[in-house]
């Protein structure tokens, strides 16, 4: 399986602009993990140095043995996919099937191989029925599943998902629930970044926040969300479940729904 390492990287545009400045993180294969931040703190351009999207200015980042600098954009997807924040940036085929099939064909698989990753993308992310429908034909949400599922259908170690709930309903979380927990069976490594502090709280026990272009705080979502002087520099709130137990005056360390209300019952009365 595949390991991420940053070191030492900072990045700048070709006009001088700096993104990104003097990044230190590794992601080990099969985590789950996810980016936080304000726009402009640089997650973005952090995750697409990972798949040679973006090259280092300065630093070195290294996918499994491989150092970016030396490998493709090409070589690179087949180990990191990326789910881009807006599915029309990605989607280039008239019909679902044929998005969807186009990863895993162009990775090398057999004709059987091909039809079985993506029988299981589609099936995944809900979208079966869409399959001969012009992607541009359906909903925001939907276009976004079709993203996602032509990006896990080419099977790499790493999938990276840029926003994925944006334009969800209730019906979409709960895919992207099951889409999260298939892909960690299948000992994939995943990183998210999200502006969904509830999304992080439910789904990921390693929280990685940014800001000013820089790792500010990287550790269990359970610590960071009480950590008062880190959410202020990076200007993210708490979940709901973390503000109010943190109101009925409950233990740190309560941000999911679950663990909410497991405590708020041992409190009541028998």
């Amino acid at each position: 399986m595949t390991e991420i390492r940053l070191k030492g990287v900072s990045f700048a545009y070709p006009d001088g602009t700096k993104a990104l400045e003097d990044l230190e993180l590794t992601v080990r294969a099969g985590e789950r993990v996810a980016i936080a931040g304000q726009n402009g703190a640089g997650k973005t351009t952090a995750v697409k140095l990972m798949n040679g999207l973006l090259r280092p200015t300065e630093g070195t980042v290294e996918v499994g043995d491989w150092d970016t600098k030396d490998r493709t954009t090409a070589q690179l997807s087949k180990k990191v996919g990326y789910v881009f924040q807006n599915p029309d940036d990605q989607i280039f085929h008239n019909e679902v099937i044929d998005e969807v099939r186009f990863g895993p064909k162009n990775m090398g698989f057999d004709e059987a191989r091909t039809d079985e990753l993506t029988a299981w993308a589609i099936g995944l992310c809900g979208i079966v029925k869409h399959g001969e429908e012009n992607p541009y034909n359906l909903p925001y949400s939907m276009r976004k599943f079709v993203t996602v599922a032509s990006v896990i259908a080419m099977d790499g170690d790493v999938v990276i998902m840029d926003e994925p709930t944006a334009g969800q309903d209730q019906v979409g979380l709960a895919i992207l629930k099951d889409v999260l927990d298939e892909l960690g069976r299948r000992g994939k490594t995943v990183i998210t970044i999200t502006h969904d502090m509830e999304f992080v709280a439910e789904h990921f026990d390693r929280l990685v926040i940014m800001a000013n272009r820089r790792i500010i705080a990287d550790g269990p979502a359970s610590e960071l969300f009480s950590r008062e002087a880190v959410l202020k520099e990076s200007m993210l709130k708490p979940p709901s479940a973390a503000i109010i137990a943190q109101s009925l005056g409950l233990p740190e360390g309560i941000i999911r729904r679950k663990q909410l209300e497991e405590h708020i019952l041992a409190r009541e009365p028998h």
